[in-house]
């Protein structure tokens, strides 16, 4: 009984512990092909997985449950990774070119965006089947459009630009071998991004083609797509655009929303009750990301080149650029943990993801990843629009 009773604890004590994940997370390691699994509670790596294909341009989004990560490359490969085992599930090449993709408020389909073949696919979370194929065709020759700001909204469904038709989707996918597509076209020219508020009623689309951004409201679409912010560069000289502002980092913090100036060395504020402009913040250089602390007291912001080395922090009580540090070359992504305490910053060129405190602004903690980019914590599982 006693040989049993050590062998028994020697097999139990090569069994890992069991763990939640609320606290786990990715860093894409871009150049690799390959995920750091994360854990901030302790601010430590645990571990890699190996073959997720292209990650130039690389998306993750989460299952309910926050175990596994979907992850959509550039080379339009889906891959479905446990967490916990550290390994890959299932993965599929679904398209020729993807740049993200999100998942349903019921948590049982995944939805791909993709620039080639424009359009979006409908797959089934558990097992990655391929449930419905969408092209974005637009125009009488039925060419097809690059999707872009592909978002989930209430009541399982999607909604998503068509930037090479200036139009704005919405996919009703009660029954996902039969989606309805609601089309409101003449949308603005160029939309390049998306966001949807934090109450999943509002679908913003930048507009690259033109200062502005167009606007739907998804519980009255009847009215239309209205825009806003309409010539907010008027009178000004246009600067060239280094990097497109990725607009899932748009801000709404209290009632109003920061969003990044097209080429602009500023963010613009809009009320989100009039959706008028209702100021607008100087920067050091043209932001990309816009990311609010979950409380909505700061917002983050990092630049396209030259002044990529660097993050400012926006007091949005003051409405003013409060701390200005610079944590590393070529900062790529911010993500804060689930109650704000921390933010994650990537430095694709000193492969490093740095860590710092948002009430002192003090480096508390680094990891080492090979040209990180992307960072997402699995708090997003239970957050609409990401």
């Amino acid at each position: 009984m006693a040989g049993g009773a050590a062998l028994l604890l020697a097999a139990c004590a090569c069994v890992p512990a069991p763990r939640g994940t609320g606290d786990l997370g990715v860093v894409i390691e871009r150049a690799s092909g390959r995920v750091t699994v994360v854990e901030t509670t302790n601010r430590t790596a645990l571990g890699r997985v190996e073959g997720l294909g292209d990650l130039s341009h690389a998306h993750v989004t989460y299952s309910r449950d926050g175990r596994h990560a979907y992850v959509f490359g550039r080379d339009g490969g889906l891959t479905k990774v446990d967490l916990l085992a550290q390994r890959i599930d299932r993965r599929v090449i679904q398209s020729g070119n993807s740049i993200g993709g999100s998942i349903s408020q019921d948590g049982r389909l995944v939805v791909a965006q993709n620039y080639d073949p424009g359009g979006i696919k409908v797959f089934d979370a558990a097992t990655l089947e391929l449930l419905a194929d969408v092209p974005a065709t637009y125009g009488t020759e039925g060419r097809r459009s690059k999707v872009v700001g592909l978002a989930d909204v209430p009541g399982n469904k999607f909604v998503y630009a068509l930037f090479d038709a200036g139009e704005i989707w919405v996919a009703d996918l009660a029954d996902p071998r039969q989606p309805k597509i609601t089309k409101f076209a003449n949308a603005g020219a160029q939309p390049y991004d998306g966001l949807v508020t934090p109450d999943g009623r509002y679908f913003l689309a930048g507009l690259f083609g033109e200062d502005g951004v167009a606007l739907l409201d998804l519980w009255q679409p009847e009215k239309g797509v209205q825009r806003i912010l309409a010539n907010y560069g008027r009178g000004q000289e246009k600067l060239p655009v280094f990097k497109m502002p990725h607009l899932r980092g748009w801000s709404v913090a209290g009632r109003h929303a920061y969003l990044p100036a097209i080429g602009r060395h500023e963010v613009l504020i809009v009320d989100t009750v009039t959706w008028k402009e209702a100021g607008r913040i100087p920067l050091k250089g043209q932001p990309v990301f816009v990311m609010a602390r979950p409380d909505g007291r700061q917002v983050w912001v990092n630049f396209a080149f030259p002044d990529n080395g660097w993050v400012q922090v926006i007091d949005t009580l003051e409405n003013k650029v409060v701390q200005t540090l610079e944590p590393g070359k070529a900062v790529l992504h911010l993500e804060f943990t689930p109650r704000g305490e921390q933010v994650w910053i990537s430095a694709r060129d000193d492969n490093r993801v740095s860590i710092y405190d948002t009430r002192t602004f003090a480096k508390v903690g680094e990891i080492a990843a090979e040209s990180p980019s992307g960072i997402f914590f699995t708090s997003r599982a239970s957050r609409i629009g990401f």
